[in-house]
């Protein structure tokens, strides 16, 4: 067997609840393997009114950083002691680095997002974008791409509590990057959408739409608002290919690609925060393929 935990072992870990399914363990200790660094990746399951006590934790460990899921990147983000531009825009963090017992908060969700499109050569600079939704992830891929030298972003949202945030990310950015256009639209303005969609280079949904067990739910009704020229992303990764990414395809689009690539270059960023190296990404999705099965 293996022999890899050894007294000068440093520990990283990813912290929030529930954290039994995750595959970054694996991720991350195949790249620490890869690269014969000697780190160990674990997942501890953590709670809201815990995190203080996760973030001592981590500067009495010494611990060089942890990755944040729900229901937690909102309170980090309190106790951190700096915060990457996005990180501060959002008022979220999902991935942690210490520096010498300074904790420095990041969010890589929208660099994942942006690092995707760009592997299937799609640069958001310069681009118009129309992005469904106004949750966690949906906000992440507004601020990047607003501070990634978007033209304009325009988010529809229904009127619910999530509209009131997407107002807010439009009021910030204007100030933080006042060359993007960002407009907040009702969702339910079929014809505001369309219209949009129309002129839009980039049309994301960053909403549950389409994931199990939710198939067969898309926020693009009209299938005529698909056009060869457009570039379609969704953030959901399971199914790997959502109903409006299958009809995108249809329809002809010249790019329709589902949330796998995302969710995996946001743990590549975040690798990077940590090592300064690039995470060898092909070489574990080839790993993946060959133990999926087994």
């Amino acid at each position: 067997m293996e022999q890899r935990i050894k007294g000068t072992t440093g520990l990283m870990a990813l912290i929030g609840s529930p954290v039994g399914h995750s595959g970054s363990p694996a991720m991350y200790n195949f790249s620490f393997r890869y690269h014969n660094l000697d780190y160990a990746y674990m997942a501890f399951d953590i709670k809201e009114d815990q995190v203080p006590a996760a973030l001592d934790a981590i500067r009495l460990f010494k611990m060089r950083g942890a990755n944040v899921t729900m229901p937690c990147k909102n309170e980090v983000a309190k106790h951190m002691d700096e915060l990457s531009p996005a990180a501060r825009i959002i008022g979220a963090v999902n991935t942690i680095v210490n520096e010498d017992g300074k904790l420095v908060g990041h969010i890589t969700d929208g660099i994942g997002f942006v690092r995707n499109l760009k592997e299937h050569g799609v640069d958001v600079k310069g681009k118009k974008m129309v992005v469904l939704g106004a949750g966690g992830a949906a906000t992440a891929i507004q601020v990047q791409c607003a501070l990634d030298g978007a033209e304009s972003i325009s988010i529809f949202n229904p009127k619910d509590p999530f509209f009131a945030r997407a107002e807010s990310t439009a009021e910030k950015l204007s100030k933080e990057t006042p060359d993007c256009k960002v407009s907040v639209f009702d969702l339910a303005d079929e014809a505001k959408l369309k219209e949009e969609v129309a002129n839009a280079d980039i049309l994301v949904n960053a909403t549950l739409a389409g994931m199990k067990p939710h198939e067969e739910l898309t926020l693009i009704k009209d299938k005529s608002m698909f056009r060869p020229d457009l570039v379609v992303a969704d953030v959901v990764y399971n199914p790997a290919e959502t109903r409006m990414v299958k009809e995108a395809k249809e329809a002809g689009c010249k790019l329709a690609i589902g949330g796998k690539g995302m969710l995996l270059w946001q743990g590549a960023a975040a690798y990077k925060l940590y090592t300064g190296l690039e995470m060898p990404t092909a070489e574990y999705q080839k790993f993946q393929e060959e133990n999926e099965n087994k």
